[in-house]
């Protein structure tokens, strides 16, 4: 290629990635969730209220739901404002009629569902499987599991209806690997897995994707209880637990939460749209199918 040639095809490119301009200024960059209508469960605070900010930013309308009436307010509070268009509805999300009644408020008030993001979750018991009740794994599967069906089952009607939507299950590494000593947890996040995948299959011809994210530890809080917890069910030292899930990781670390809120940008928004029934792994390597 001449010199000449070479030097224009630089200048078309570098005119290419310029943002455009009119007589009133630079033209806003369109946000990945503009306008769109994003219900939460867990909303209420740790990975569920770190969503909601990153999808407001992005333009989302949000319907945050929770059993904790008085922590969901607190999350729509701050979410408004910063001036963003907040439905907070307490809910059992593992009671049908509960889970009916938000998916009809949101629905209401905004006129549909695009997005559910299936994130409401407990640890469950940390014990061998003979000590566990059956209340404890009951409670497990209710809402690790059932209430994802129960979100999905209300809410895919009216995406049905509009030929478009958007279901993200927040699963775990441990849906794909034992997890000794936190049984009711681990089957329900296998199970979740299979969910989303069959789901995918079901709902894909109507213009709907879902997907899950798998992650492993994530830094915060809610980790730090459940290896405490881990800690004094196995008299094992807390430094101890944490430096071995560390050494776990290929790239030996934990990630954060920032890391989780992109991922789940990305799956939610158009950026994903060739994506459906996959399993995507946040683990810095700890986990690898």
């Amino acid at each position: 290629m001449a010199m000449g040639e070479w030097e224009a095809l630089q200048a078309r490119t570098l005119a290419d990635e310029e943002p455009e301009v009119s007589a009133q200024g630079p033209r806003p960059v369109k946000r990945r969730l503009e306008d769109r209508v994003a219900v939460i469960t867990g909303g209420n605070g740790g990975l569920g209220l770190a969503m909601a900010e990153a999808f407001a930013k992005e333009g989302a309308h949000l319907v945050l739901a929770a059993r904790s009436a008085e922590s969901l307010a607190r999350a729509a509070h701050l979410l408004r404002e910063h001036g963003v268009e907040t439905l907070a509805v307490p809910t059992d999300v593992g009671d049908a009629e509960q889970v009916q009644n938000l998916i009809e408020r949101a629905e209401r008030e905004f006129g549909q569902v695009d997005v559910l993001v299936n994130n409401a979750g407990v640890s469950g018991p940390t014990a061998p499987l003979h000590e566990i009740s059956l209340a404890e794994w009951e409670q497990t599967l209710s809402v690790d599991l059932t209430s994802a069906f129960l979100c999905a089952k209300c809410a895919l009607p009216g995406m049905i209806a509009r030929g478009r939507g958007n279901i993200l299950n927040v699963a775990s590494i441990f849906g794909k690997r034992a997890y000794p000593f936190r049984t009711p947890y681990a089957a329900a996040k296998w199970a979740m897995i299979g969910l989303t995948q069959s789901l995918a299959h079901e709902v894909g011809r109507y213009g709907i994707r879902v997907n899950a994210i798998c992650p492993g530890p994530i830094a915060g809080e809610r980790i730090e209880r459940v290896w405490q917890e881990r800690s004094r069910h196995r008299g094992i030292p807390l430094d101890a637990i944490r430096d071995k899930m560390v050494r776990m990781s290929a790239l030996r670390r934990i990630p954060d939460s920032a890391e989780f809120v992109e991922l789940a940008l990305f799956l939610v928004s158009d950026a994903s749209r060739g994506m459906t029934g996959q399993a995507l792994n946040l683990s810095a390597g700890m986990e690898m199918r």
